[in-house]
């Protein structure tokens, strides 16, 4: 029999990928969606609209705890992949509320659901780097306190206490990875990466004059989605849980992003990236970078695609969406 595997978040970019393991290691995979996806296809679930006839879906909110009881008690899964969340730091200051309503109660709920209904179940929560926010030490690891400067950042840590919280008052297998900020072709366009990659395209193609960026000089671990969900596997499958930091140990700036990204195409950023104000976040953290060699250590991981062929994979992949959606885009 294959194992089962739940995974919440499924129609994002690191759900997506995990599902394509998931599926090529022989699971059963599940997601839950909310019933608006379901709904609107072409816009929602994109991501995995190649894997759809392989997969089960279930509408749900994670805000409903009755909802989420009821359907892993129906599939019986054996690992539990929580990734869903509010995602975008910057939207969590327009939103705190929502922030932190929906991604504390949604990690308290799908713990709580994972204890009543546990049969030797697995359990992964998705952290964040941002959990550290005002680093006190770079680069960061598994003992570099919190500092978090954004209620994304808030929510994330109250979820990896809750999940450690789980681990040891109540056995669960329940493990957290400290996720830096990985990114793919398949990142949301609200997010700083594909805001750059896209925009690069769109003024390589004529559809678009100048670039809009906050504070370029502000520093990040940029790994690849598809290598760090590799990463989530290995973790559920070690015999004792624990906690890791998972990142590329390298750092770049926003503004090394925009360079290599506009250099693909044969463009000086200089040229036609703005600097907006607007942008700049209430509270910034100026630099993340992951100390991952307990990951290294004991998950045998480490990260396989470099920042310039990361760069140059996301600039290719939104040429080619450009060119089969440029009527569109005009």
């Amino acid at each position: 029999m294959p194992k089962v595997a739940l995974i919440t978040g499924i129609t994002g970019q690191d759900g997506s990928y995990l599902a394509e393991l998931l599926l090529a290691k022989g699971y059963k995979v599940h997601g839950i969606v909310r019933r608006v996806a379901l709904e609107d296809e072409a816009h929602r679930i994109w991501r995995i609209r190649h894997i759809l006839d392989d997969i089960i879906l279930h509408a749900a909110s994670l805000e409903s705890y009755a909802s989420i009881f009821k359907i892993v008690q129906k599939i019986k899964p054996e690992e539990i992949y929580h990734l869903a969340a509010q995602s975008y730091v910057t939207y969590s200051f327009e939103d705190e509320f929502s922030t932190l309503n929906t991604n504390i109660n949604g990690t308290h709920h799908m713990l709580s659901v994972a204890k009543e209904l546990s049969n030797n179940l697995k359990f992964y929560f998705a952290g964040s780097s941002e959990m550290f926010g005002k680093v006190s030490q770079i680069p960061q690891d598994e003992s570099t306190p919190f500092y978090p400067q954004s209620s994304y950042g808030i929510s994330k840590t109250a979820g990896y206490y809750l999940t450690r919280n789980y681990r040891e008052a109540y056995r669960l297998h329940a493990s957290a990875g400290i996720l830096f900020n990985h990114e793919s072709p398949r990142r949301g366009f609200e997010f700083v990466t594909r805001k750059i990659s896209f925009a690069v395209v769109r003024i390589k193609k004529g559809f678009q004059k100048k670039l809009k960026l906050g504070n370029m000089k502000s520093k990040r671990d940029w790994g690849h989605a598809q290598d760090y969900v590799k990463a989530m596997w290995t973790m559920v499958q070690q015999k004792t849980p624990g906690d890791y930091v998972v990142g590329t140990g390298i750092e770049h700036s926003v503004e090394d992003f925009a360079k290599k990204a506009f250099a693909h195409v044969g463009l000086n950023y200089k040229d036609y990236v703005v600097i907006d104000n607007n942008l700049i976040r209430p509270t910034e953290v100026d630099a993340l970078l992951a100390n991952y060699s307990k990951a290294k250590k004991i998950l045998k991981w480490e990260p396989k695609v470099s920042f310039d062929n990361l760069v140059i994979g996301m600039v290719e992949s939104d040429l080619e969406f450009i060119t089969n959606y440029k009527h569109e885009l005009k």
